[in-house]
């Protein structure tokens, strides 16, 4: 007996030993890639907050004083202002009409087994294998006999049927994984085919759409090709081709050009906070099925 149990004790002390040093490792990659990422957001904050001189003399250290005024000075001088307020304007229909037309399309391929449904599903699906450098210039014609060109519809109409693809491809595959109890159960109650993806599913689709809110936001917010292809208009610019713009302006005034990332970056980081612990849940919610 003493010789089992002094066998069992060598064997727990092995296993939480061996743990121990799996932990140590998980935690030392983790730690590794985070640096990695924030890093050069350091670089990028740290930079637009020195003079030009002082990043010559130290370019990856901390500022010695903090120039505030940079940002003063880019977002007037380089109209960012003006900027950021065509971004917000473009950027919240189309998260709107993207995460909305998502869901609803992923609901009803999920949810309803009509004929032809599966293969409604694979033509969205050839949507993410399109790449969109072959079709800017057929869109460029489309838009003009449309009229549409220099205009802010110019970039949010594409964008939304360019994201649908995805979006229907996610949500689709988060509403399969519901049971279909839920809704059986608030048929027998009563309620119609809209009110149970209204009250029951939608509520319980939170993650997802807190994920899709994030991808949606980040893709219109940081998106170059269509404003550049159909929004030539100087004053119709969104915040990414301003910066490009001011870039070119400014090519010898590091400060204010980092001034100006830090500008563009800071609310993609702040819809991620904000939709943090949704978006996580959404992404680890289980496999894709279906």
């Amino acid at each position: 007996m003493a010789v089992a149990a002094n066998t069992s004790e060598r064997a727990e002390a092995r296993y939480a030993g061996s743990s121990l040093g799996f932990k140590i490792l998980q935690y030392s990659v983790l730690i590794f890639f985070a640096l990695v990422c924030l890093v050069p957001i350091f670089w990028v904050v740290a930079n637009s907050l020195k003079t030009t001189r002082e990043i010559a003399l130290n370019p990856l250290g901390p500022p010695t004083t903090f120039r505030w005024e940079n940002y003063t000075e880019a977002w007037t001088v380089g109209r960012f202002g003006r900027y950021f307020a065509n971004s917000i304007i473009v950027t919240i229909p189309i998260v709107i009409g993207s995460v909305s037309l998502s869901c609803l399309a992923g609901y009803g391929l999920a949810r309803f087994k009509v004929r032809g449904s599966n293969l409604i599903f694979y033509i969205f699906l050839l949507g993410l294998m399109v790449p969109f450098q072959s079709i800017m210039i057929p869109l460029f014609y489309i838009l003009r006999d449309l009229r549409l060109l220099g205009t802010y519809w110019a970039m949010i109409l594409p964008s939304v049927a360019v994201a649908l693809p995805f979006g229907i491809f996610f949500m689709r595959a988060f509403f399969l994984r519901l049971p279909d109890e839920l809704a059986d159960a608030a048929k027998i109650d009563g309620a119609s085919d809209f009110a149970v993806f209204w009250r029951v599913m939608l509520p319980l689709s939170l993650p997802a759409l807190a994920a899709q809110i994030v991808f949606q936001f980040m893709g219109a917010w940081k998106e170059f090709l269509i404003p550049l292809l159909y929004m030539q208009r100087e004053e119709l610019r969104p915040l990414v081709l301003g910066l490009m713009f001011f870039k070119g302006r400014f090519t010898q005034n590091i400060p204010l050009t980092m001034a100006g990332a830090t500008i563009v970056m800071l609310p993609i980081v702040v819809v991620y906070i904000i939709f943090q612990r949704r978006f996580i849940q959404g992404m680890t919610a289980g496999a894709l099925k279906g």
